[in-house]
């Protein structure tokens, strides 16, 4: 039984509208705005991502780069969560956008108060196709876990820096920060640029 080709022309499609929203816009408000429908667009299909990307790892979550832009302006990630797998509370320093791909996921937003950490309002769950946005002016402390206690969950994320070398922190109950850098889970990248291994729509 033969298996339909990857639609990388799908992410390809969203790098290359992304870059053009941000030549257009340097708001934030524009970009989560309008990059929330772009975003959409691609996580409303499960078609296109390679499956060395989606992956689980049996002790914790990975952070698979899929696109870096070349001026390091946004990067493009897949979180692979394993069953009951989860992030410790963290920052960001820069906006993201986060769009379900399979499985489904909840957030935890934190502040931090002269009490240390606490937690503002009900987790947030995330289903396939919906999108939701972060960032130091809207809210960027937070705690994601697998909302499947069985299942592997993937989420895509992208962020308005090459978040993989971003210098932000871990947050402990007592509100101090413990700084870190993520960096990426996979040394190599899709290869989204090559058309003859694929059939492009007309």
């Amino acid at each position: 039984m033969s298996q339909s080709p990857l639609r990388l022309d799908r992410l390809r499609d969203f790098v290359g509208a992304l870059g053009d929203l941000l030549d257009r816009h340097d708001d934030e408000e524009s970009v989560l705005r309008e990059g929330r429908l772009l975003l959409h667009e691609l996580v409303r299909h499960d078609d296109w991502l390679p499956e060395a990307f989606a992956r689980p790892d049996p002790e914790r979550y990975q952070q698979y780069l899929l696109h870096a832009d070349s001026r390091q302006r946004f990067s493009v990630v897949s979180f692979v969560w394993g069953p009951g797998q989860t992030t410790p509370v963290h920052d960001h320093r820069v906006w993201g956008l986060i769009g379900m791909l399979r499985g489904a996921e909840d957030a935890q937003h934190f502040e931090v108060s002269a009490e240390g950490l606490r937690p503002l309002g009900e987790p947030l769950r995330l289903s396939p196709g919906q999108v939701e946005a972060v960032s130091p002016r809207i809210g960027d402390i937070h705690r994601v876990f697998n909302a499947s206690p069985d299942q592997p969950s993937i989420s895509i994320h992208v962020y308005g820096a090459n978040i993989g070398a971003v210098r932000r922190a871990v947050y402990l109950p007592d509100g101090s920060e413990k700084p870190f850098i993520s960096g990426y889970s996979n040394q190599v990248l899709p290869n989204i640029w090559d058309l003859s291994r694929e059939s492009v729509p007309a």
